[in-house]
């Protein structure tokens, strides 16, 4: 591969927001997306609702990311391209039809939308038409085994003026389960001339380098291999350049882990931040010495300042495992 592959952390409800994309930014990550965004919901939710104002929050030093949304009403997502476009806060506007949750395929759109591939070209190519920015699509293997839609819809968006596509190497009925197949997204990938990028099992720099040589896509999108965990962007960037990689010690993962927590709380007030943060303070200390132990105290913690205090006494106890006895 001749030029810098894409490195994304791929949008995920609850948790890829503004703090979270920082943290990953400045470990390396080169293009990052906003939590997914109802076109319905955004177009018609009172100005007082604060839902949206924090799914499209933008961290004071982060990169404009670009903008996820999602429906199946060709005229409704058009409308919130352009409006959400026209606030020049966005670098871009991706089409979800990929989510595989229930909530959101249930009302027809995610991953449901490949089952109807005349209804995706049409919302492509509305939102195409209402945007100036570039548009991307977001997309899984297909519906089921059965329907392995990917490479039509991939066509299908290339022709419909999408300049980026990712290909979750899963279909909905597989949820999250099994393995991501990367031959298949390495098929969507030779019937377009778009970047692809892959998503699905990436969490290392190994199976970075890994998926980038199966798949031969442009990028990949890494989801829940950086729970916990942007540093990841950093070891991949690092093996890209052919460099050892670079592992956090205990007191780099807790003070990011606090750096963290310090931005969501100046950012939501205490009480919400203290609950954004229970989730993330289990990914910083997961398959770490005493991680099980700590994970049943962190449902109790109800101010930033226990949560730091969990972290500090998770450091002192990773210093604590290997020392000899009677040190």
């Amino acid at each position: 591969m001749n030029k810098q592959p894409i490195l994304a952390l791929a949008p995920m409800a609850g948790i890829s927001d503004w703090p979270m994309r920082t943290l990953c930014v400045e470990q390396g990550c080169n293009y990052t997306t906003t939590e997914m965004v109802s076109a319905q919901g955004f177009l018609t939710a009172p100005s007082t609702l604060n839902v949206y104002k924090y799914l499209l929050a933008i961290g004071p030093a982060e990169p404009p990311p670009v903008v996820q949304i999602f429906g199946r009403r060709p005229e409704l997502m058009s409308e919130a391209a352009k409006r959400l476009s026209d606030t020049g806060l966005f670098s871009g506007v991706d089409i979800n039809m990929g989510c595989p949750a229930q909530k959101v395929t249930g009302g027809g759109a995610g991953s449901a939308l490949m089952r109807d591939l005349p209804l995706c070209a049409e919302i492509i190519s509305a939102v195409r038409k209402a945007t100036p920015l570039p548009v991307s699509v977001k997309m899984r293997l297909g519906w089921d085994e059965a329907h392995i839609t990917a490479p039509e819809l991939a066509r299908i968006a290339q022709e419909c003026g999408a300049d980026l596509l990712t290909v979750h190497g899963r279909t909905r009925s597989q949820q999250y389960s099994g393995h991501a197949d990367w031959e298949q997204i390495a098929s969507v990938k030779s019937t377009v001339r778009i970047p692809v990028l892959c998503n699905g099992d990436v969490n290392s720099a190994q199976s970075c380098l890994e998926a980038l040589r199966v798949t031969g896509c442009d990028g990949v999108a890494i989801g829940r291999g950086a729970l916990g965990n942007p540093f990841v962007f950093a070891q991949i960037q690092a093996a890209l350049k052919h460099e050892p990689a670079i592992i956090p010690d205990d007191d780099q993962i807790v003070a990011t882990a606090i750096r963290h927590g310090t931005m969501m709380l100046e950012w939501k007030g205490e009480r919400a931040a203290v609950l954004e943060m229970r989730k993330h303070l289990c990914w910083y200390i997961h398959g770490k010495r005493g991680a099980a132990q700590l994970r049943t105290r962190i449902t109790a913690l109800d101010t930033m300042e226990a949560v730091f205090s969990l972290l500090r006494e998770f450091a002192e106890l990773q210093k604590n495992v290997d020392k000899p006895c009677g040190s």
